[in-house]
Formats: C-alpha cells, structure tokens, sequence
C-alpha cells in the first residue's frame, strides 16, 4: 500500500497493483500526453526511447522505494505498466532481498 504521496506504507507492505497501475498510467499520460492501456506496449507504439525508460526506472526508484538493477532492467520488465506493477510487487515485498531498498 502506498501513501497518498505515492511513497511505500512505512509498515513495509507492498503496494496494491491497482495503485501502482493508476500511478504509472497517470505518470505516463502526464509525460506523454497520450492515454495508455494497461496491456499496451509502450515501445511498439513509439511511447517511450531509451532516455525516458531510464527516467521511468529512476520514477519507479523513487516512488515506490525499490532499486532496479541487474537483470530487472530487462525491457520486458517495462513493456508495459502491467509488467511494470508486476516488477514493483515483486521488488517491494518485504523481505526481497533482491530489490526492496527499504528497512
């Protein structure tokens, strides 16, 4: 669950999918100027170049209170805000050693 400035729970749960999907779709129509679907792949519709996945990975660092590296920085990981939801439950769980940045 996340705050309502978008930052993790202090309690160390993960946030809800529905929320990160609602963040990540409201962040990408703010950017883009453009609607997005949760299944719509960003880069077969020319919706995002290299720069602005590396400014989507440090969002989603920031907000959600994650690290992304190694094989997480994987495109498909970032194809689409499903996948993205996706990546942030998984690297947001508490306990996840390979990614929750958090105590």
């Amino acid at each position: 669950m996340t705050t309502t400035s978008g930052r993790p729970d202090p309690t160390g749960t993960a946030p809800a999918a529905d929320e990160v999907a609602e963040e990540l779709l409201g962040f990408l129509t703010d950017r883009t100027k453009t609607t997005w679907e949760p299944d719509q792949d960003l880069f077969a519709v020319g919706g995002m170049s290299s720069l602005f996945a590396m400014q989507l990975v440090v969002h989603l660092e920031k907000t959600y209170d994650i690290v992304i590296s190694g094989a997480d920085l994987m495109l498909d990981n970032f194809r689409t805000v499903d996948a993205m939801v996706r990546l942030v439950g998984r690297l947001a769980t508490p306990g996840d050693a390979t990614g929750h940045a958090g105590g």
